[in-house]
């Protein structure tokens, strides 16, 4: 019997308000570095002040001097533990206290435990290193950095995608462009600090630390310690902001691991919003160069995308966005390349759309500055190049909304009303340009467990470890979970955020909500099966009626013409107060191994350009206007709509919430963010929100989302695309392309500042 039901035709959930969200505006929702803990020490980070060298001596004594300091861990003390691996769930492969050479600036040096946070601050502060300093590089066009393909240098990058000839398509094509972009190294400052809190109970140890992943940490502190998996439990019910930062775990948390085990107490390390510069990971500048030729009718007939990225010595992190817009349209000959440029800085890792965000950016910039060579509508040059299948593979979309999107936001934007002339449109002193931008998300799921409980008084229970990271994935699995099983959200309890509870994947890569949805679907469906089967067997309420005629409402099981049984009587049938099921969701193309990795905490991804049947992406089309005084330079964005399609949308209030910030993100982006690099010695320099631009509510007015309905019932069983991840990839390149056609200037190096429109 197949209990399962087919997907309502109303695509769009109920914008139903967070499970969490009154314990999150009361303050009453726990973070991992708010937990009481009884007898907790506290733990300060030294790092070092160079960024390439060895550290020849560490001078301790004015550190131990200072009142109530109990420990210092520092090199020799973690000569028993494994070095991390870098990959998905560590964040680099450097071990800051095995190795006296370092890396880059800020890297961890020592670890200072004190009765008060206060102690072990300023104990902290007193230590002192000498070095036997080099000369480092700080990134492109340093001496000494080193550059190399990444095709063949990293695990993460496959190849380098690529079409047809594109010298002779380029050569032969009438319109031409060659151009050359960059975005700046960008720092993650989620309000919530990065923190630590170790415990050990005999030989179990706890960790209550802000994690995207407690599953795969789960495994690689275990290994990294040499102890059982079973033994580590890793917590964290509630994340302050992480958009990428808390996905691979950091050396610092075997480090705590260590000095609480040294001390026999717990410990707690809560990293200063300078030290995270360091000891953390970023997105990695980039640098581009596209090269784009058309017919005279707008037609691409050959794209080539040049990439250049920065990373450490060490580990070769890819961003790698060529793979997404070597997809985007229908190009003919297509010709991408990554190179990595390895320099004396921490590693690279995620941060919110990570390879898309800025490859997009060069991309959409260059289909704004092809447009103008055409003389043609930026919307309708993208129309024209709109593709039936995707031009490496010629795979067909499973599906593909984006001109429905742009459709809808040109509307609601009064696209229609821009004068296409440069400079042409100004309110008294402010000039006003319009531009627009293409957003595209590869839709991706990974294996997921979850369980599910009904009870027979009608309360429904979901466990899964996921993370709850400011998305709502609790809120959106609680409905997937009432939508089935036909109760109330208020019936609905989510647990979430513990390596105790059935493995969920690393909540990265807009998978969540796919992943976890279609495992408690699975859950859920297995238990419509049971009641199912005992409301029509022999002796049955619904004795006689058909399985597929069946659906739960209210506490009832509706049968044809109107009959219906109560759950909890058809329950006390069974002689259960409650029924349990544990499912496990793999994505269609799994390998065999795919459940077996998910619980080794390596869970693997499909979708995207990955499956053979279909591409899998999310749309979005973005409209931006801005105004810039003609005298002052001065920069506003007063208006901004996006219109997305991303599958089933599980709740339209959370999803606009993410798009929303998406797009704030993105404005930020465009004209605020960037970390400045001291290129004499490979140090950060603005490491704190006072020097660290973002945009605050005054750089925000009028921004609009559109939910565009999309059913596309390939991707995932849920039909879910995921939209986290969308929102902030073309705004941007939306933004440039406004200021250009405002003043003429065509900026292509992120962050858009005043001094590059006076000049």
């Amino acid at each position: 019997m197949n209990a399962a039901a087919p997907q309502p035709k109303e695509n769009m959930g109920a914008p139903l308000p967070r499970i969490d969200g009154r314990l999150k505006v009361t303050g009453q929702a726990t973070y991992p570095a708010d937990l009481p803990a009884a007898n907790v020490a506290y733990g300060a980070l030294a790092t070092s002040s160079i960024a390439r060298g060895r550290v020849t001596a560490l001078h301790l004594d004015n550190a131990r001097a200072v009142p109530g300091v109990l420990d210092i861990v520092t090199y020799g003390d973690m000569d028993a533990v494994d070095k991390p691996k870098f990959g998905n769930t560590a964040a680099a492969s450097i071990a800051p206290l095995h190795d006296r050479k370092v890396f880059h600036d800020g890297q961890i040096i020592a670890l200072v435990v004190a009765e008060t946070f206060e102690a072990a601050e300023e104990a902290a502060l007193l230590i002192r290193a000498d070095y036997a300093e080099e000369k480092p590089s700080a990134g492109f066009d340093s001496p000494g950095a080193t550059t190399v393909a990444a095709a063949g240098k990293s695990p993460m990058f496959k190849e380098d995608v690529k079409s047809g000839d594109f010298d002779a398509a380029y050569g032969a094509a009438p319109v031409r462009i060659d151009a050359r972009y960059s975005t700046p190294t960008q720092h993650h400052n989620p309000i919530e600090l990065f923190s630590t809190t170790a415990m050990w109970q005999g030989d179990q140890l706890t960790i209550h630390e802000p994690s995207q992943n407690v599953t795969g940490w789960k495994a690689e502190l275990a290994r990294q310690l040499k102890i059982d998996p079973g033994k580590v439990r890793i917590v964290s019910p509630y994340i302050g902001g992480a958009f990428g930062s808390k996905g691979p775990m950091t050396a610092r948390t075997a480090i705590v691991a260590v000095a609480a085990r040294r001390l026999g107490r717990p410990v707690r390390c809560v990293v200063s919003r300078m030290q995270a510069f360091g000891t953390q990971t970023y997105r990695a500048e980039t640098r581009h160069r596209i090269r784009m030729g058309a017919d005279k009718d707008g037609r691409i007939t050959a794209f080539a995308h040049e990439g250049w990225e920065v990373t450490s010595r060490p580990d070769p992190y890819v961003v790698g966005g060529t793979s997404a817009t070597g997809r985007m349209y229908d190009y003919g000959a297509v010709l991408t390349q990554v190179s990595l440029v390895q320099a004396d800085r921490n590693t690279p890792g995620y941060m919110r759309s990570p390879p898309e965000t800025p490859y997009v950016y060069a991309l959409e910039n260059a289909m704004d500055e092809m447009a103008v060579a055409l003389a043609m509508d930026p919307v309708e040059f993208r129309r024209v190049n709109e593709p039936k299948a995707e031009p490496i593979g010629r795979k067909p979309f499973s599906s593909r909304s984006l001109m429905q999107c742009y459709d809808q936001a040109a509307d609601a934007f009064g696209w229609a009303k821009r004068d296409a002339k440069v400079g042409s449109m100004h309110d008294g002193d402010w000039l006003i340009g319009m531009g627009c931008a293409t957003a595209i998300y590869p839709t991706s799921s990974a294996p997921c467990a979850a369980r599910v409980w009904l009870t027979v008084d009608g309360d429904v229970r979901v466990q899964s470890g996921s993370h709850e990271i400011g998305t709502g994935v609790r809120t959106v699995a609680g409905q997937m979970a009432a939508e089935r099983l036909g109760v109330a959200m208020d019936r609905v309890s989510v647990e979430m955020g513990d390596s105790t509870l059935p493995p969920a994947p690393v909540s990265g890569g807009s998978i969540s909500t796919a992943s976890v949805c279609s495992a408690v679907l699975k859950a859920c469906d297995a238990i419509r099966t049971k009641l199912f089967a005992a409301a029509i067997g022999e002796g049955g309420p619904l004795a006689g009626a058909h399985n597929e005629e069946l659906d739960i409402l209210d506490g009832k099981i509706i049968g044809k013409g109107g009959a219906s049984a109560k759950v909890e009587d058809v329950l006390k049938t069974l002689r259960v107060g409650a029924i349990e099921e544990y499912a496990e969701y793999a994505p269609k193309g799994a390998s065999p191994e795919a459940l077996k990795k998910l619980y080794a905490g390596q869970p693997e991804f499909h979708g995207g350009e990955q499956d053979e049947d279909s591409v899998k992406y999310a749309f979005g089309a973005e409209f931006v206007e801005v105004r810039i005084n003609r005298l002052t330079r001065e920069i506003r964005v007063p208006r901004i709509v996006g219109a997305f399609a991303a599958g089933r949308i599980m709740n339209t209030r959370t999803a606009r919430s993410q798009l929303m910030g998406g797009m704030i993100w993105g404005i930020g982006q465009a004209l605020h963010e960037a970390t400045e690099v001291d290129s004499r010695y490979a140090r950060y320099v603005n490491r704190d929100l006072q020097d660290y631009l973002v945009p605050v509510n005054a750089d925000i007015k009028d921004l609009q989302v559109i939910l565009v309905p999309e059913i596309d019932r390939e991707v995932n069983p849920a039909g879910v695309k995921g939209l986290g991840e969308l929102g902030n990839v073309g705004t941007a390149a939306a933004v440039a392309s406004a200021v250009y056609h405002a003043t003429g200037k065509r900026i292509r190096d992120l962050p858009i500042r005043i001094e590059q429109l006076i000049a």
